[in-house]
C-alpha cells in the first residue's frame, strides 16, 4: 500500500496572483496539471491551513500544503555503483560534475541510471533528507547539460542550500555555444518563461500583457558575456563560415530550461538543442553544448563562501577546437 506523504511550499515573489493548480505545476513538473486538480479536489490541498480551490489566487508568503498519495511507489530509489565525479564533499553536502545523458533523480522512463541512484550508494545516510521522491536534491540539471550540481546530506543543509537558492544568492554560471553572432557582446535577457500553451513537456518566452503589464509566465532573468566568436568553415570553394558563439550565462532565475528558451528565443539556439534549437544541425553533436561551470555558494554549517569549479567536458572541448577563433 503506498505512503501519505506532504510537502510544504511557500509562495515566493514569482507566485504572486497565479491561480493555486498552475503554480504547484511549475513547482512539480513531472505531475500533471490533471493529476493536481484532483488532489485539490480530493481535499489534498490547503493553502494557509484551509482546504484550497484550483483558481485561488497566490499571494507572498502564503504557505500550501499537499499530503499526496504517490500515483506509484518510490521505486528506482536503489543505490547503484555508477561513476560519480565529487568536486567537493563535506558533512553537509557534495559537489558532483554530472556527465550529460544522467538524469538527477528517477522519473517516469527513468527508473534507474541516475545522479541519485549513485549518490544513494555513495552516501545512504541522505534517504529521506528532504522527501524520498528526491533525496538530497535542490536543484537541477536537464538530462543532457553536464557540470556541477550540489547535494544535501542531511536535513539542516538541504534547508540551508534551499534557502541559497530560493533567495538566489547562489552564483550559476554556465557556458552554452549559441548559434550566430550573438549581440550585444555582454547582455540581460528579462522575458518571462512558463510552460508551452500548446506542449507541456516544452518551456516558453510568454508575452507580457500591453495592458496590465503582466505575463503568464514567470520572471526569468539571464545575464551573458559573449566569450569569443568561432567559425566553421565553408564546405565548399567559396560558401560561407558558420558563426558560433560562445557564452558565459549566469542564471539570475531558476526557471526550467532558462538558457536554452531565453536563447532560442533570441533567435541564437544552443548548438545541439534539438528541443528549441535548429531541426537540422550544423554541427555534429550528440548533446546539447551546455554545461555548469562555475557554483558559488555558502557552506551551511561554517557559512564560509567557497566556489567550485568544472572544466568543460571532452567533447564540448573537442568540437571547440575545431572551430576558428574569430575573436
Amino acid at each position: 500500500m503506498a505512503t501519505v506523504s506532504q510537502r510544504v511550499f511557500s509562495v515566493d515573489a514569482g507566485g504572486e496572483g497565479w491561480r493555486l493548480d498552475r503554480w504547484l505545476v511549475e513547482q512539480m513538473p513531472d505531475r500533471s496539471r490533471s493529476e493536481i486538480q484532483r488532489w485539490i479536489k480530493e481535499g489534498l490541498v490547503t493553502l494557509e491551513g484551509q482546504t484550497a480551490r484550483a483558481s485561488a489566487r497566490l499571494e507572498v508568503g502564503q504557505h500550501i500544503a499537499l499530503a499526496m498519495e504517490p500515483s506509484r511507489p518510490p521505486d528506482g530509489l536503489e543505490p547503484e555503483a555508477l561513476p560519480l565525479v565529487i568536486v567537493y564533499e563535506d558533512a553537509d553536502l557534495l559537489v558532483v560534475n554530472k556527465p550529460a545523458g544522467m538524469v538527477v533523480h528517477p522519473a517516469p522512463g527513468h527508473a534507474s541510471g541516475t545522479l541519485v541512484n549513485a549518490v544513494l550508494h555513495h552516501c545512504p545516510q541522505i534517504e529521506g533528507v528532504g522527501g524520498e521522491r528526491r533525496p538530497g536534491i535542490v536543484h537541477r540539471l536537464d538530462k543532457e547539460t553536464s557540470g556541477l550540481i550540489v547535494v544535501a546530506k542531511n536535513d539542516h543543509a538541504h534547508r540551508c542550500l534551499q534557502a541559497q537558492f530560493k533567495g538566489r544568492t547562489v552564483y550559476k554560471e554556465y557556458l552554452a555555444l549559441v548559434e550566430g553572432r550573438l549581440t550585444p557582446a555582454h547582455g540581460r535577457i528579462t522575458a518571462p518563461i512558463g510552460r508551452h500553451p500548446d506542449d507541456r513537456k516544452r518551456q516558453a518566452v510568454l508575452p507580457v500583457d500591453a495592458q496590465t503589464g503582466s505575463s503568464a509566465g514567470r520572471e526569468a532573468i539571464t545575464v551573458y558575456t559573449v566569450l569569443g566568436v568561432y567559425a566553421a568553415p565553408g564546405t565548399s570553394s567559396g560558401a560561407p563560415d558558420t558563426i558560433f558563439s560562445l557564452v558565459s550565462a549566469e542564471l539570475h532565475t531558476g526557471r526550467t530550461h532558462q538558457i536554452r528558451v531565453h536563447f532560442a528565443w533570441c533567435k541564437h539556439p544552443v548548438v545541439g538543442d534539438m528541443v528549441y534549437g535548429l531541426r537540422k544541425q550544423r554541427l555534429k553533436l550528440d548533446r546539447h553544448f551546455l554545461h555548469a561551470h562555475r557554483l558559488r555558494l555558502r557552506l551551511p554549517s561554517s557559512g564560509e563562501e567557497r566556489e567550485f569549479e568544472a572544466p568543460l567536458p571532452a567533447e564540448l572541448q573537442s568540437l571547440l577546437d575545431q572551430l576558428v577563433l574569430r575573436g
